[in-house]
């Protein structure tokens, strides 16, 4: 199908009293190909704005990789949830006094300029937040804690790492891997069960935890797979990729729900006050 082929956007259906909660996206800076050459542009993968509207029940907005703390500051008074997608690119070390990256390294400044400070301006709102992949790097990040660069580099760990397959299906599962809930956590709670398989590819991971977080799942090898904000209304991150084929995952499908609730509550609880 090609995108004029796309068919029509969907809406979930809402109660009377329901309002439409919309969910900021931050864009990557990524190089389009074309026929008349390669052009800068912002982007957001497919699969996080499919399951933004079909999996929370909200309006995706796309934010920029533009911007500072004041612009943050902004797009944070203008949304009603925010969604951190996982990206090729990891977070500078320099946000977190870490040391060089190696050589070939992929990074996004100005990603990273934009979503450290929209995540610290969310959590003093009371956002809600959905933080995947890089976006649970940059919520540790941002709330103070550290990462490990190359985690398959340690001695013990996993490599969870994307192999080098043709399709993004074979990546996938070829990551699979259990992680441990925490007893009395939210992922717990919501899982209604102590393990789950999950899709996690990446070479960052957390290495000192955020002082706020607390720690939701763990995979095998001792790497920190998940995590939540106490006391916030819905601040959490995981590692893995639970927007792919989300539908097809009770957990995940569990999770964009939660998510799409608390933000359509925070809609309700701005629209009221506005």
């Amino acid at each position: 199908m090609s995108l004029i082929d796309e068919p029509a956007p969907r809406t979930r259906p809402l109660g009377p009293a329901e309002p439409l909660a919309v969910i900021g996206i931050p864009c990557c800076r990524r190089e389009i190909a074309t026929p008349t050459g390669n052009h800068p542009a912002h982007a957001v993968v497919k699969k996080y704005v499919d399951a933004v509207i079909d999996g929370a029940g909200g309006m995706p907005f796309l934010i920029p990789a533009e911007g500072d703390a004041a612009w943050a500051d902004a797009f944070i008074a203008r949304i009603d949830g925010l969604l951190l997608p996982g990206s090729p690119s990891n977070v500078e070390p320099h946000h977190y006094a870490g040391m060089p990256s190696l050589p070939e390294t992929l990074h996004d400044p100005a990603r990273d300029a934009i979503a450290l400070p929209l995540l610290r301006a969310a959590v003093k709102a009371d956002l809600p937040v959905l933080a995947i992949c890089r976006g649970i790097q940059e919520l540790n990040v941002a709330l103070g804690g550290t990462l490990h660069q190359n985690v398959h580099l340690l001695p013990g760990r996993l490599d969870h790492r994307a192999p080098n397959l043709d399709t993004v299906e074979g990546r996938y599962a070829h990551r699979a891997h259990g992680v441990a809930l925490t007893a009395e956590g939210y992922f717990e709670k919501l899982a209604g069960a102590r393990e789950l398989t999950v899709n996690s590819l990446h070479s960052q991971g957390i290495d000192r935890l955020a002082s706020p977080l607390f720690v939701e799942a763990v995979a095998p090898d001792g790497q920190i797979e998940a995590v939540s904000l106490p006391g916030a209304r819905f601040i959490v991150g995981v590692q893995w990729h639970p927007e792919f084929r989300f539908a097809e995952d009770p957990f995940s499908a569990k999770l964009f729900a939660a998510f799409g609730a608390a933000c359509r509550h925070y809609a309700a609880t701005r629209l009221a006050h506005a």
